[in-house]
């Protein structure tokens, strides 16, 4: 059951509206990071785990964030019906709301309508969870930007108390991968990985390409300096493995016959008359 209270989680007080920076603000109502894109991921996952916990929490996120997507549609309205005739005259004649009107809609800044494939679910709560944590990267990198367009005092506050909020799911959403051991264990499911797990491949050269960090030494990784000699090495008793077409005849069947290139026939004799 879901209950709406006309209370606003965080104040929306604009006082310097601005129409062109409405359009930006419509990336967080209707774009791929958006607050609805985020309400709907945690809402339809929380349906993928019997884990209770991560179940409520999922469900708790994704409710706030449908009160996230009511500060970004106030403030769209306020910088767009607020906003003086003169700017908005001005405005209006390069936004998107000249033709739409005031207020918020389910597009991005550009136009472009909200899309279902924007919500990130697999199915599996790890995988999930570790979507959510680059979402909430997506979404703080968007509202960084937004700050520094953004025209007042008021409007800036109620974006950094947004912002504030994808650090914090960033950090339950991580807590919640701990519970699951799937902060630091990569691996999840059934899958038995084979002996190239702890392979590092040195896959460039020439300058700075050769750059080591923990990402691939010791003790987690083997760093494989030469990947080609290493291939060479690891099947040297095995046929190469190529990415031509291998033309082998099915069981039973003859062989093709090769293909002879055409012959230009001979002029027609002249006969005489």
């Amino acid at each position: 059951m879901f209950i709406h209270h006309p209370i606003l989680v965080t104040e929306v007080h604009v006082t310097n509206p601005d129409p062109a920076f409405a359009e930006k603000l419509l990336e967080q109502y209707g774009g791929t990071t958006g607050e609805l894109t985020a309400a709907l991921t945690y809402w339809t996952q929380s349906f993928h785990t019997d884990h209770r916990g991560i179940r409520d929490m999922l469900q708790d996120i994704g409710t706030e964030e449908f009160s996230h997507l009511e500060i970004i549609a106030m403030l769209i309205e306020q910088h767009t019906q607020r906003a003086s005739v003169n700017v908005q005259d001005a405005a209006y004649r390069s936004t998107l709301f000249s033709l739409r009107g005031a207020g918020p809609h389910l597009v991005d800044s550009k136009g472009s309508y909200w899309d279902g494939r924007y919500v990130n679910e697999g199915g599996h709560v790890v995988r999930d969870l570790r979507a959510n944590v680059a979402a909430e990267a997506g979404a703080l990198a968007t509202y960084e930007e937004l700050l520094r367009y953004a025209p007042d005092d008021g409007t800036r506050n109620a974006l950094r108390n947004l912002a504030t909020r994808e650090v914090s799911h960033t950090q339950m959403f991580m807590e919640a991968l701990k519970t699951v051991n799937g902060l630091d264990n990569p691996l999840f499911g059934d899958l038995k990985p084979d002996n190239t797990v702890n392979l590092y491949f040195n896959m460039s050269n020439g300058p700075d390409a050769d750059q080591r960090g923990p990402w691939n030494s010791e003790p987690a990784f083997q760093y494989v300096a030469d990947p080609l000699q290493h291939e060479l090495q690891q099947h040297a008793s095995v046929p190469q493995y190529s990415n031509e077409m291998a033309m082998t005849p099915s069981a039973g069947n003859p062989p093709r016959e090769t293909l002879q290139p055409a012959r230009t026939p001979p002029p027609p004799q002249q006969q005489g008359r």
